[in-house]
């Protein structure tokens, strides 16, 4: 029964033994570091000539610099030379360059006349607003500035009975004053017609909605063309319908709104 126990113990030492082998090499690698660190420091020499050479010409930078918050040019003599108090000359050849650079190109003549357009419609827009409010048209006449030109909305209230296209006796001082400012204008004249989404009635002579805002275009243009004998040339018109609504169609107020003429001076030169 001894030798048995005795075998016991030999096994347990020896797993005890390979347990604790870890250690020696953690122990042979924390000596390794320390003898590294130790060599290191051994090499180490503070060089005292070399730290006081290297002071003194910092020093000496330092003072005799231009700072840059001083608008100066910096230690290197380079930063931000177009702001420098002092800046460097520019060669003459330079200068020449720079100027044919910034030179500005003469206008060609299209240029130029669209310029000329831009002053007409202006003017023109300022003396439309103007009648629109010396004689109080401000319900029945919009104008506004568009991209594509100076558009004049004219209300059917006081151009068209409803559902007919003759001009009413009290439009005639208002296109009579368009026409007297369009005879100036270097620019053709867009004349739209526009109605609401109500069917035509059956009495109706026109068909349908299209014929109508056609209609009415019409009889604006033929203002322009018959009564103020302006040139056919310079004008275009069309009629949209209901297709083009300004405000909703579903309450009167928007159906008034949608019931109108265009008329708008375009930018664009004649030919």
């Amino acid at each position: 029964m001894r030798q048995p126990n005795r075998r016991r113990r030999q096994r347990k030492q020896a797993e005890g033994d390979q347990r604790d082998r870890w250690m020696i090499t953690y122990a042979d690698l924390i000596t390794l570091l320390l003898i590294f660190f130790v060599v290191m420091y051994a090499m180490s020499r503070l060089d005292t000539e070399k730290y006081k050479l290297v002071t003194q010409s910092l020093q000496a930078t330092f003072q005799s610099g231009d700072s840059i918050l001083e608008m100066g040019s910096g230690l290197t003599g380079t930063a931000d030379t177009e702001k420098h108090k002092n800046p460097p000359p520019k060669p003459a050849a330079d200068e020449e360059s720079e100027d044919k650079d910034t030179a500005v190109e003469p206008l060609t003549e299209r240029e130029l006349a669209f310029r000329a357009q831009e002053e007409e419609l202006a003017n023109f827009m300022g003396l439309i607003q103007q009648y629109v409010k010396d004689n109080q048209l401000e319900e029945d006449i919009f104008i506004a500035d568009e991209p594509q030109g100076i558009a004049i909305t004219l209300s059917d209230r006081f151009l068209f009975d409803v559902g007919k296209a003759e001009l009413k006796p009290g439009a005639a001082p208002v296109l009579g004053k368009l026409a007297s400012l369009f005879g100036d204008l270097n620019t053709t004249v867009s004349i739209e017609g526009h109605t609401d989404n109500v069917p035509i009635g059956r009495y109706s002579s026109y068909k349908d909605n299209w014929e109508l805002s056609g209609a009415r275009a019409m009889s604006v243009l033929r203002f322009f063309l018959d009564h103020s004998k302006l040139d056919p040339e310079g004008f275009q018109y069309a009629g949209y319908a209901d297709t083009r609504p300004a405000a909703d169609n579903a309450t009167a107020e928007g159906k008034q709104k949608n019931r109108r003429v265009e008329i708008t001076v375009l930018r664009q030169l004649k030919e």
